[in-house]
Parts: structure tokens; C-alpha cells; sequence
């Protein structure tokens, strides 16, 4: 597996643990709708969570919730929307980013909440 794959795993356990340990409810793990991915599905209480994860080894070019673009908001609004008719969802949803450095010194771990809303 290339090292960025790996990277990514990672950053995914990572944010798992990290969600769990904060009481959210992991439903499904990278979760696919044709080439759209989300990371994470849980629950926070009563809302649904599409959680994106992000995972760099530094933040020298910014953090990495700066590579949730508005484009990648689109693909997870996108299959979100199918998980949730595909699941009969009836939470309300919202969109968190796990933002993941990784360092030989220590893991930063930065959890956004209602990182971005859909459109109409």
C-alpha cells in the first residue's frame, strides 16, 4: 500500500477512537456511493454525522481541513444524500471534519463541528 494510503488509514483509526472516546456511535467506516467515499457515519446524540477525516504529517501548507474543498463538499453531500435515503434515515444530519497531524512527536487532533452546510 503507498505510504499516503497508509497515512490515511491511520488518520481514520485515529478519528475513530477519537469520536468514540467523545460518545459519538460509529455506524459505518468508509462508506461508498459510485466513486464518492464517507470516511465515517456515526451518531452525536440524535444527529447524524458525515464525518470527513483529514490526515497530513505537518501542517507546513495549512491545515488539513484546508483540503476540504468546496468540490469534496459536494461529493460528500452528494453520497450522504444516498446513505441516507439507502439507510431511511430520519436524524438530522450535519458535516464534521477530523483534521489529523501526525508527527514522530505526537498526533494534534482537531475535531470540526458543522464544518459546512448543503446548499439548496
Amino acid at each position: 500500500m503507498a505510504e499516503h494510503n497508509d497515512l490515511g488509514q491511520k488518520g481514520e483509526e485515529l478519528a475513530r477512537k477519537f469520536l468514540s472516546d467523545k460518545g459519538f456511535k460509529i455506524v459505518d467506516t468508509n462508506w461508498t456511493f459510485g466513486k464518492d467515499e464517507i470516511d465515517i457515519v456515526a451518531y452525536d446524540k440524535e444527529y447524524l454525522v458525515i464525518v470527513e477525516v483529514k490526515t497530513r504529517r505537518s501542517n507546513y501548507f495549512g491545515e488539513p481541513y484546508f483540503a476540504v474543498t468546496k468540490k469534496k463538499q459536494e461529493f460528500l453531500i452528494r453520497a450522504a444524500q444516498a446513505y441516507i435515503t439507502r439507510k431511511d434515515v430520519d436524524n438530522e444530519a450535519r458535516f464534521d471534519i477530523v483534521s489529523i497531524v501526525v508527527t514522530p512527536g505526537g498526533n494534534h487532533i482537531e475535531h470540526i463541528e458543522d464544518a459546512f452546510y448543503p446548499t439548496l
